[in-house]
């Protein structure tokens, strides 16, 4: 497959010019690459109205995909996700204000999104969960939701694979939602490898819309790397609302060397990367059999992701986390319950010998008490929008009770909310903020 992007940039560098443009480092080796750090110069294309060699790499992650259009994004899904939004917006009459069905455990750049847009989300909770990422829902839940609402929502947006590799039924909720006349937009960050499984378990294979995948996270691909895929069965209008959205809220100076890396990937994915995924997989299998078999609790869910339950086994995940980087392991993300290990390729069997190895090493005990509060739903006061844009103070969790949250007060990872903004701070969400170690929370100045 060719590689565009990549060979007009090596190219360039090869020539060795005077380079009286940007970047100010103009190529000289302060970090060792800055001689492949371009601009959108002469023949290098303009990301956001490509029409040369970044057109010609897009065309090729869109056969790849299976897609109408795969975009590239240097800004991360998080660029994808508000241009999903803003596709969907920009098809209503003027004045209406877009209205999003939503998983509860969105990523926060969802919600900065919705405050840009002066989204209306309504929030779908499952009927039961265990964890502030997982949020599984059924396509009679989403039926149901759909029914409930006194205007047909404009979109229905999910997270799957959500942060402990639950995966969503996608097929099903996509027929629903197409029996409505609803698309669904899918946050498909840590699932762009999906594709590639036989068969395809990609998002837009499998009847989204729309979908924004991190080529960073599970491919190989720089941090930032990401793509928005447009599905076939999209409107035709969302081919070019889509790059026009991707635009209103991205820098006008994308990396290049993200670029590259994009460009680059297309050709690892199409000259046997489907094999090396399935041997991958295999492996990954294998290691969580073993883990099973030490006693463990594992998870299921999408096959890249190893998810331990900690807290069954006797200890929380930070603990189990600091045991692994005591033997030179880092992982992806650990609380008080769940540990949590992304796998690709890149990991060879040395490395997942070495994981099952310190993992086995480990004398399990009796379980711990549960200690999590359960999930809550909280009343809204404002908008997402009003409330993020208004005046606000950092508070102690004993002064919040009552306020209004103006900030969604969360790490990355996981980036899930306990307190969007606009809802009501009360005991219950005090609660959940003090098990995940939050003390302090953004809120409306009275």
């Amino acid at each position: 497959m060719t590689t565009p992007i990549v060979d007009f940039v090596r190219r360039y560098a090869e020539k060795k010019g005077v380079r009286f443009h940007m970047p100010g480092h103009k190529g000289k080796p302060y970090l060792g690459c800055e001689h492949l750090d371009i601009t959108e110069i002469k023949g290098a294309d303009v990301l956001y109205d490509a029409a040369g060699i970044i057109d010609e790499s897009e065309q090729n992650a869109t056969a790849l995909f299976g897609s109408a259009h795969t975009f590239y994004s240097t800004e991360g899904a998080t660029l994808a996700i508000k241009a999903m939004l803003a596709t969907v917006a920009m098809q209503l009459p003027r004045g209406e204000r877009l209205h999003v069905l939503a998983a509860r455990n969105a990523h926060k750049a969802f919600l900065y999104g919705a405050a840009l847009l002066d989204a209306k989300v309504t929030w779908l909770y499952p009927k039961d969960t265990a964890h502030l990422c997982a949020c599984p829902l059924s396509r009679e839940e989403v039926a149901n939701a759909i029914r409930s609402c006194a205007e047909k929502p404009h979109a229905v947006y999910l997270t799957s694979p959500d942060y402990l590799g639950n995966v969503a039924d996608i097929a099903a909720i996509a027929a629903v939602c197409d029996g409505f006349g609803v698309p669904l937009l899918v946050d498909n960050a840590h699932g762009a490898y999906l594709n590639f499984l036989s068969p395809s378990r990609h998002p837009i294979a499998l009847g989204a819309t729309m979908c924004a995948d991190s080529a960073h996270k599970t491919l190989s691909v720089l941090t930032g790397g990401a793509y928005l895929h447009v599905a076939r069965k999209a409107p035709e209008a969302y081919l070019k609302s889509a790059r026009e959205a991707l635009s209103l809220f991205a820098s006008t100076s994308p990396s290049y060397l993200i670029l590259q890396s994009l460009d680059l990937c297309n050709a690892v994915l199409a000259d046997g990367y489907a094999a090396a995924l399935a041997e991958t997989a295999a492996r990954v299998a294998g290691v969580r059999a073993v883990l099973l078999a030490h006693g463990y609790r594992v998870l299921e869910g999408e096959p890249l992701k190893i998810v331990i339950e900690a807290a069954k086994s006797g200890y929380t995940g930070e603990a189990l986390a600091d045991i692994l980087r005591e033997n030179g392991i880092e992982p992806e993300f650990a609380d008080k319950e769940f540990l949590v290990l992304m796998c690709t390729e890149g990991n060879g069997e040395a490395d997942l010998l070495h994981l099952c190895t310190v993992l086995c090493s480990v004398p399990l005990r009796a379980a711990l008490p549960q200690t999590q509060p359960p999930i809550i739903r909280p009343t809204t006061g404002l908008s997402i929008r009003e409330a993020m844009l208004s005046p606000a103070e950092l508070v102690s969790l004993e002064n919040a009770a009552g306020r209004i949250c103006a900030a969604p007060t969360v790490s990355c990872p996981p980036a899930v909310p306990i307190a969007v903004a606009g809802e009501y701070i009360d005991e219950s969400v005090i609660a959940l903020l003090r098990h995940y170690g939050v003390d302090r929370i953004k809120v409306i100045k009275e």
